[in-house]
């Protein structure tokens, strides 16, 4: 199995795109995971960079906020359409909101599986704070319902809402992760979604909780002979990476953090994944 790493966008709008791109090639991401607006004519111009910098490209979907259940899912119908036709390897999608009914959630959920079977298109679902599936145990009745439903794994808003390392709700981490085809990998902690640096000793305790879960992703995808298995560290910039007071100086470079994770999963799985 290829394990393939991707560079998070989030954070690094600043240096200008073509930099970025050339920056995440030469620090030895496999590709890019960003977002599109949705008729963004700038999107397509994007997709030529990466490629010129020999780069693949993972669509991600955040920003459907309507509180309309109806518009709601026009909007989000129209931009997993508009990413899908650029072709992405697939899309990552924050899907939903917590604060819709079950069955406002479930059709936002069908109306992806449609677009997914219109388009060919790849849809997973991440966990995340907000959306459908904002916590370990509410998550189980949308894998319940939808069999074919796939998930990206970011347990670090589990851990938040939780304010655990989720100890006593293994059984529904197992459930999730067995659904797992994209891992984010940021590690979360009690109190919020972003350790400040998962290298200080202070935060083992989850990083090896997070290593542990994403162990069992692998370890499953190997036991199915899946071709590639994508992963995407995101730890992100202010006000996830905490700052000095008044500065707005980061405690730890955000890139430096994310390429430590890189090399540290690069390594920790190297005997068993071409990486």
């Amino acid at each position: 199995m290829k394990l393939m790493i991707f560079c998070p966008l989030w954070g690094n709008d600043g240096i200008g795109f073509k930099e970025f791109c050339r920056r995440a090639a030469a620090a030895g991401y496999n590709g890019v995971e960003l977002s599109f607006e949705a008729d963004d004519i700038a999107g397509k111009e994007r997709i030529k960079i990466l490629k010129d910098a020999g780069l693949q490209f993972i669509a991600q979907h955040w920003q459907t906020f309507d509180v309309n259940v109806d518009t709601h899912i026009q909007n989000f119908r129209r931009r997993l359409e508009w990413a899908a036709q650029l072709e992405p390897l697939f899309i990552n999608s924050q899907s939903g909101r917590d604060w819709f009914t079950f069955e406002e959630n479930c059709r936002v959920i069908e109306t992806a599986e449609q677009v997914r079977r219109e388009t060919g298109v790849k849809i997973l679902h991440e966990t995340h704070r907000g959306k459908f599936n904002f916590c370990a145990a509410v998550t189980q009745r949308f894998l319940k319902q939808f069999p074919d439903l796939r998930l990206t794994a970011d347990f670090s808003h589990w851990c938040t809402v939780s304010e655990s390392l989720l100890e006593d709700q293994q059984q529904f981490v197992e459930a999730a992760i067995e659904r797992a085809d994209h891992i984010h990998a940021r590690v979360g902690y009690h109190e919020g979604p972003q350790v400040s640096d998962p290298q200080a000793p202070e935060w083992a305790d989850a990083l090896n909780a997070h290593l542990k879960w994403w162990d069992r992703i692998v370890e499953l995808h190997l036991q199915r002979n899946t071709p590639v298995l994508t992963i995407l560290p995101e730890f992100g910039p202010f006000p996830y990476m905490p700052a000095i007071p008044f500065t707005r100086q980061p405690v730890a470079s955000q890139w430096d953090v994310n390429v430590y994770m890189m090399n540290l999963l690069r390594a920790r799985y190297s005997d068993r994944c071409e990486v």
